[in-house]
């Protein structure tokens, strides 16, 4: 029966080995591309906290210094946190087919980290809140795992003196090509297939590995166990696939199933129907415009950035950050997503939307009001990124995706001498 499993697990990986080994290591880039774009870049997010307290600019007062900076900006969304030390973030329209990357699904820009933490892995953009169909419904976003580049720029602005930061534009940072590769090997719907495939027969062979893996004898089980660091090249590269296999098989076998999310949209179906939840979200709420006086046809007066923001703070005083999605027309909605400092990942967002013109509240939901089916799909992403509890797990998915990047390079160095053994077998029953 070994033999069997040995053949499944040995054909299986030499078909998808390449394609495991690059994915398992742009995902441990991408486990902390948050963390290395502020390193990176720290006057983008960060600015010298005042030392007395200092009211920020309003926000009319920065968009002024945004179209400042690009005459043609369109804003789509603003970001600003409770942190007196980061900078208020702004989400400009992308242009199609410009560096920007395509126009904006769904429900829009939005600010950098936001976008930046769409549903990828480990690592990469969420389309959490953004109009997807495995969260939010609508045809932009998630299906497939599509859209890494399909947002717009996003421009920095110190808080206090309205001078602009920075400017992060995705598809030009070597973050988006390794995103490129993880999700798709730079191959479009048909790369995102091959990698969707490859990670299926991944969970076979982390299947069959654990099987070939089962010692028959307390004796083999200690060896199966610990690495023996002090023997040859043959025996330590044999220890490394396999005691390393074993240590590594349950991390890799969840990032790989969490990972078919932004692969194949019948696994996103698939989890709205097992939670017997709605996989579309409703449309959002409409704004009403005011009657006009009689006789006096001027415009409606528009809710401002500022008087939105103000509304939020009213609503969530403690949040964390609260993100503004501007409306597209006349009739669209402020959407205001806010995160608590209890929340559980950065997307367990809750959200209000306001009438853009009166500031009403239209519809209101926390996160613990999202139906099952969106709250399971939501962890998908803290949890294959390795980012579900901080630091800790994020060390442990950079282990276990490099560990992962080793694994097709030292079982294809176990097949080529097990048959140099077998035809060193054959050439001795020829002599004899």
């Amino acid at each position: 029966m070994k033999i069997f499993f040995r053949n499944i697990h040995l054909y299986l990986s030499l078909v998808s080995g390449l394609v495991i080994a690059v994915v398992c290591l742009t995902g441990a880039v991408l486990v902390f591309e948050k963390d290395l774009e502020q390193a990176w870049h720290p006057e983008r997010y960060f600015v010298a906290a005042p030392a007395q307290a200092v009211t920020p600019l309003p926000l009319a007062r920065l968009m002024d210094a945004v179209r400042t900076y690009k005459a043609d900006a369109k804003i789509t969304g603003v970001k600003t946190y409770a942190d007196p030390a980061r900078t208020v973030e702004f989400s400009l329209a992308g242009t199609p087919g410009g560096p920007g990357g395509g126009e904006q699904k769904g429900e829009g820009a939005r600010p950098a980290e936001a976008a930046r933490r769409e549903n990828a892995g480990p690592a990469g953009q969420s389309k959490e809140g953004r109009g997807g169909k495995g969260e939010r419904g609508g045809k932009g976003g998630e299906k497939g795992g599509g859209g890494e580049g399909g947002r717009g720029p996003v421009v920095f602005v110190n808080p206090y003196t309205a001078a602009v930061t920075g400017e992060l534009n995705y598809r030009e940072t070597i973050f988006f090509t390794m995103m490129a590769l993880h999700r798709g090997m730079v191959g479009g719907e048909i790369g995102k297939l091959i990698v969707g495939i490859s990670t299926v027969m991944f969970l076979f062979i982390i299947g069959t590995g654990l099987v070939l893996w089962w010692p028959a004898t307390r004796k083999a089980l200690k060896q199966r166990l610990r690495v023996k660091w002090s023997s040859g090249w043959k025996r330590l590269n044999h220890d490394l696939h396999i005691v390393l296999g074993f240590y590594a098989a349950l991390f890799l076998f969840v990032f790989a199933f969490t990972g078919l999310a932004w692969s194949f949209e019948w696994f996103n179906k698939g989890i709205y129907a097992v939670t017997n939840s709605p996989m579309q979200r409703p449309e959002p709420p409409v704004s009403v415009a005011p009657p006009a006086a009689q006789g006096v046809p001027t415009a409606p007066v528009v809710l401002s950035a500022d008087a939105a923001l103000a509304r939020a703070r009213s609503l969530a005083p403690t949040a964390v950050s609260y993100a503004l999605q501007l409306p597209k027309d006349s009739t669209g909605s402020i959407r205001v997503a806010t995160l608590r400092p209890d929340a559980t990942y950065e997307n367990a967002t809750d959200e209000v939307y306001l009438d853009q013109y009166s500031g009403q509240v239209l519809r209101q939901q926390t996160y613990e009001q999202r139906n099952l089916g969106q709250r399971v799909r939501g962890m998908f992403k803290p949890v294959h990124t390795g980012s579900i509890f901080g630091w800790p797990s994020k060390i442990i998915s950079l282990v276990v995706c490099v560990l992962g990047f080793t694994f097709p390079i030292t079982g294809t160095i176990m097949w080529l001498n097990r048959l140099r053994k077998q035809r060193r077998k054959e050439r001795k029953l020829v002599a004899a």
